[in-house]
């Protein structure tokens, strides 16, 4: 889809520098308003007339174009109303138009959204229907044991580069959203994991993939697709029926550390998030459980 409305490169610059959203977010952005600017002129204004002013854009126009894709999931339609909040507000801040029509537009609730949890079992069941006795079996099995064991996005774990990689000291450093670092703690069964396919890693083919950890078997860095679907395969070898992705290897992580004790904040500082409540809602425990856990431990309200 075509990009180019109204300040589209100053404010693709505004999302990327200043919000420091990743390429693809930012891309999403740009989407949803290049898909509203399409509508106004095949819509609202009849074909001839030059492309609409920002200042004259209504808010009766966002309403008509959110009716138009009413069909679309709740999810979809909740985004688009806040990229056409995030594109408004920074017109008005930049003073390039004189009121927000997005002001009065509110977006769809959602229902909190629960991936699949794997049990521990299951989780050991995925990892040994990897194999280790090829060097494909040694990677896919390090690739696994590092998502689970670090509870990594799939982009963080085909990024995760050697030098990031501290086995003495026993953390990994991660570039995660908004190309931010943060420090997770490496475990044993993960280093170990890891060490066994770095003896048995293939030459990097080129001079961009020689510090990425894993490697396809041209000796590029893996894509997300690949390692989606190394783990479909693992999932039918292990017999596990339930509909996962790289994702719940994350979540899974994140909900077994929480059912055996660990702090909530620690949780949200591995796993990257801004807000507590996202990691909340990432381990499906109501809320009301640590905040009186919290107020239990609190010292004036004994």
């Amino acid at each position: 889809m075509d990009t180019d409305f109204a300040h589209s490169r100053s404010y693709r610059r505004y999302l990327l520098i200043e919000c420091a959203l990743s390429e693809n977010t930012a891309r999403a952005y740009l989407g949803d308003i290049a898909a509203f600017f399409d509508y106004l002129s095949n819509v609202r204004f009849p074909a001839g007339h030059p492309a609409p002013d920002v200042n004259d854009i209504t808010t009766e126009d966002i309403i008509d174009y959110l009716s138009s894709i009413s069909g679309q999931s709740k999810r979809t339609q909740a985004r688009v109303v806040s990229s056409l909040h995030s594109y408004f507000a920074w017109l008005c801040s930049e003073g390039l138009c004189k009121e927000n029509p997005s002001d009065a537009v509110k977006a769809p609730k959602l229902g909190t959204y629960l991936p699949a949890v794997l049990s521990v079992e299951e989780v050991e069941r995925l990892i040994d229907a990897a194999g280790s006795s090829e060097t494909s079996g040694v990677r896919d099995r390090a690739i696994l044991e590092t998502m689970y064991g670090l509870g990594l996005r799939v982009s963080e774990t085909v990024s995760l580069k050697i030098s990031s990689i501290f086995f003495e000291d026993g953390y990994v450093s991660v570039i995660g959203k908004g190309n931010k670092q943060r420090i997770v703690p490496l475990g044993d069964l993960a280093a170990e994991a890891l060490q066994d396919y770095l003896a048995v890693r293939p030459r990097a083919a080129e001079r961009n993939s020689d510090d990425i950890v894993f490697l396809n078997r041209f000796g590029k860095g893996m894509s997300r697709v690949a390692v989606f679907k190394l783990l479909k395969s693992c999932a039918v070898k292990a017999g596990i029926t339930k509909e996962i992705s790289p994702h719940t290897l994350r979540h899974s992580f994140a909900t077994h550390l929480i059912e055996n004790g660990a702090d909530l904040r620690a949780v949200q500082e591995m796993l990257g998030h801004e807000s507590i409540l996202t990691t909340e809602i990432y381990t499906h425990i109501d809320s009301s459980t640590w905040q009186r856990n919290i107020l239990e431990h609190h010292p004036l309200n004994g």
